[in-house]
């Protein structure tokens, strides 16, 4: 799938994505994934349904869904180089993703965030009902070297 609009791309086709790109921005600029390791993006893309989006041939954001497309599927590392913040792109990226045809039908979406719950509220994400009955696993550290640990 793919759609223009206002000068950009959005696109599901794994083949345009800039995994460098992706890459500089999760190691070195998110909250949530600093230090992750080339080799862990490379295989987090190859087994999700990712997206980008494109201004010329420069990448300026990106969402991956890890989903089995039947039941469940967990949005995760959304960006918005900070460059091309504020034009509304996050909200037609999630726009875009909602009405993919591996996302339909579905009984659960979920995500996670610090500080963009206005964002995905807007497309029907909630705070989780029965949050006692969630339960993880998580390794706040997992790509730190064992030096900096």
């Amino acid at each position: 799938m793919e759609i223009k609009e206002n000068g950009f791309v959005f696109s599901d086709n794994k083949e345009l994505l800039n995994i460098d790109s992706i890459h500089q921005y999760l190691s070195e600029e998110s909250y949530w994934a600093k230090g992750i390791p080339l080799e862990t993006v490379k295989i987090s893309i190859e087994n999700s349904l990712c997206f980008g989006i494109y201004k010329d041939d420069l990448q300026v954001g990106f969402a991956r869904w890890i989903t089995d497309k039947a039941t469940f599927a967990w949005l995760c590392d959304v960006y918005i180089s900070t460059e091309y913040r504020g034009l509304g792109l996050s909200k037609k990226l999630m726009s875009f993703m909602i009405f993919h045809p591996d996302l339909q039908g579905l009984r659960r979406y979920q995500l996670a965030t610090l500080d963009a719950h206005g964002l995905y509220e807007q497309f029907g994400f909630k705070a989780l009902q029965n949050p006692e009955r969630q339960m993880g696993i998580v390794i706040s550290n997992a790509y730190q070297s064992e030096a900096e640990k």
